[in-house]
């Protein structure tokens, strides 16, 4: 029996491709294997896009005021109405 030799860049080329093969092997065991940060790191921002707050802290406190003597003025309106209705 007679044994081929193997050129020298064949040779070359096919521990080029098994080293190449195990890198790739061992990068997508390591992505597989850890866990995705990023996923819930864009999650916690999602709870503060909803919120709005105000710039000033004043301009808050007058919303809120305001608001709040809106429903009470509409209360007193609807009371009176009522009380005048009553009344009749």
């Amino acid at each position: 029996m007679k044994k081929k030799k193997m050129s020298p860049v064949l040779k070359v080329i096919l521990i080029i491709t098994g080293i190449a093969v195990v890198a790739g092997l061992c990068y997508l065991l390591y992505r597989f294997l850890t866990p995705d940060y990023l996923e819930d790191f864009d999650d916690d921002f999602d709870d503060f896009d909803e919120l709005e707050e105000p710039e000033d802290e004043g301009e808050a406190i007058e919303e809120k005021v305001e608001e709040a003597v809106e429903e009470a003025a509409e209360e007193v309106v609807e009371e009176a109405l009522a009380e005048a209705k009553t009344e009749e």
